[in-house]
């Protein structure tokens, strides 16, 4: 089951402006790529493809010329692009580690380990992941339920992330290693320990009791500085993994007004008064349905929004029958351009092996990460990096796709199409790119570029259709002809 990787491990330049132990500065966030003038005398691009029915997996496919093309005919399809419109600043694309992917890990063979860290962390060999989130305690990706504290502790004098260290600490400080130090990692809770609850459980939601929301505030500042102390920088944190979802897992209830007050009250001022008020703070952490009711109502109160860094959301939306809902996140980065989106989490749910070759696998992401691009976010966070040839391991049997499944009886990884898709973006798109117009003049074809800090262009390029389309890539004038495959996606590197 395992597929060719053969034409994958390609060397791309990797520049990055990520600061020491993988911290982001504000500076470098909002830092402006160095205007580049593009000449195009006898200049060329280079096409890596990923297509359906093909051994092409981001493999270098085409390298092609500019030639000179004014007005195009409208029979002419095009790509068009314009490095003199520029938008938000790149921050990164990753995958969660979780229980489930350290404990998975753990179990294959050492050369397996090593393949694993090189192919999404490598910048040359791999896909050049920089951007990672964790669970603060177990959440439903763990083997079992657990904290960090003995029951009834409200002071948190038992703290002690001591589980952690048997699989998941070891597990990201390898990712760590294998991204040269430079993995931005944030965490979220799906639950307060049970007795902080209304409920008396972790599971099937409930919410935080008024008189622990000090104390829970407290936990996640002790959370922080215990993984650092293990060697573990934390970027930041969200307040609430899934905050209206009720699930058979751990999870926890907040209305709009209960997360902007526990924001406001107790998570805020205890960020700063334990001296981690550099942490980014992200709201939301949920669907695009409720996203701009939610924004709206947290943001509208200054004593909650100078807390809020971020605004963090989902992709499963279409639970309800419908469609992802692209349009939520452009509007709330319209009206709220100062607090940067970032997608927090996204999986194919509803594990199932027969499916582990489905070629919707990558175009679902592939989809997803375009349109979020170009509505405005600024990072892309996928769910589990590793899961186990059963979807898990999970305690509530919720079992899920992952880009790389380990199977843990063969000791094979497993690599889905939505690694390559995935790949398409992070490893050819570098923290402090700014995204750039990009314009495709048929549907049939969907796009989104950056301009990397050094001044190199990625234009990403996907087909969902079953035909090949024929198309320029068009500049200020000049353009180099493409084919694009049915039911695949290109890098474009100019």
């Amino acid at each position: 089951m395992k597929i060719n990787r053969r034409d994958f491990l390609i060397a791309t330049s990797a520049a990055g402006v990520l600061s020491q132990a993988g911290q982001i500065s504000f500076a470098a966030e909002n830092e402006s790529v160095k205007s580049v003038k593009l000449s195009f005398e006898a200049k060329k691009l280079t096409v890596f493809t990923t297509a359906e029915n093909t051994g092409h997996r981001i493999s270098q496919t085409d390298s092609v010329e500019f030639k000179e093309m004014g007005q195009p005919l409208e029979t002419q399809v095009c790509v068009f692009v314009d490095p003199k419109r520029t938008f938000q600043t790149f921050l990164g694309i990753g995958g969660a580690l979780t229980d489930s992917s350290a404990e998975t890990f753990a179990k294959l063979p050492k050369e397996k380990q090593e393949e694993f860290l090189t192919a999404y962390f490598d910048k040359e060999k791999g896909i050049g992941y920089t951007f990672g989130r964790t669970n603060i305690h177990s959440c439903d990706f763990s083997s079992g339920s657990y904290t960090y504290v003995d029951e009834g502790d409200k002071d948190l004098k038992s703290f002690d992330i001591k589980h952690d260290r048997q699989f998941r600490i070891p597990f990201i400080k390898k990712a760590i290693q294998r991204a040269d130090g430079k993995l931005t990692m944030f965490a979220s809770p799906w639950s307060p320990p049970a007795y902080m609850k209304t409920t008396g459980t972790m599971l099937k939601g409930g919410k935080l009791k008024p008189e622990f929301a000090a104390s829970w505030a407290m936990y996640y500042a002790k959370f922080i500085k215990a993984y650092e102390k293990e060697g573990i920088p934390i970027w930041g944190i969200s307040v609430q993994n899934e905050p209206m979802a009720t699930q058979t897992w751990e999870s926890c209830i907040y209305t709009a007004e209960e997360e902007r007050d526990f924001l406001k009250n107790h998570l805020g001022p205890t960020m700063r008064k334990e001296g981690l008020s550099n942490k980014k703070i992200i709201i939301w952490d949920h669907n695009r349905d409720l996203i701009y009711q939610r924004v709206s109502t947290i943001l509208s109160d200054p004593a909650a929004a100078k807390y809020a860094t971020h605004i963090g959301y989902h992709w499963y939306e279409p639970w309800s029958g419908g469609e992802p809902m692209f349009e939520n996140v452009r509007l709330v980065n319209e009206n709220f351009p100062d607090k940067p989106l970032i997608f927090t989490e996204g999986c194919a749910d509803s594990y199932d092996a027969k499916k582990i070759k489905s070629w919707k696998l990558g175009e679902l992401y592939g989809n997803s990460m375009i349109h979020d691009f170009n509505n405005g976010t600024v990072a892309w966070t996928d769910w589990n990096v590793l899961l186990d040839e059963k979807g898990g391991p999970n305690h509530v049997g919720n079992f899920c796709f992952a880009p790389i499944h380990g199977d843990t009886v063969t000791g094979e990884l497993i690599y889905t199409n939505s690694y390559y898709y995935i790949g398409h973006f992070s490893k050819f798109i570098k923290p402090g790119a700014k995204r750039i117009a990009s314009s495709p003049s048929r549907s049939a074809l969907i796009s989104t570029a950056f301009q990397n800090p050094d001044g190199k262009i990625s234009v990403v390029v996907m087909n969902k259709t079953d035909k090949e389309v024929p198309y320029f890539l068009w500049i200020d004038g000049k353009a180099a002809e493409i084919k694009s495959l049915p039911h695949s996606i290109q890098t474009l590197v100019v």
